[in-house]
């Protein structure tokens, strides 16, 4: 919650996210409230709306480092793709 209430200029303006976090208490379990809320913490994710995607996605089970190694993206290979050898 700290986090959240230093990213905002106005103090007033955070209560709204915390008050929303907290308030997902009542639709999903604490304990995975909480780890969403640590994973929101290790990625940068210091928004109502980061812990609320990481919930409903089932990603506070994944650690941080399993889900970059799933989403990395590989080179695309297509005909029409010129290449970087093309604009020497």
């Amino acid at each position: 919650m700290g986090k959240i209430m230093a990213a905002r200029k106005h103090p007033e303006q955070g209560f709204r996210s915390c008050l929303d976090i907290l308030r997902l208490a009542q639709r999903y379990d604490p304990e995975r409230l909480e780890r969403a809320c640590q994973r929101a913490l290790r990625i940068g994710g210091h928004s109502y709306k980061s812990v609320k995607s990481i919930l409903e996605r089932g990603l506070e089970a994944q650690s941080v480092e399993e889900a970059s190694t799933e989403e990395t993206l590989s080179p695309v290979s297509h005909g029409n793709i010129r290449g970087k050898d093309y604009y020497h």
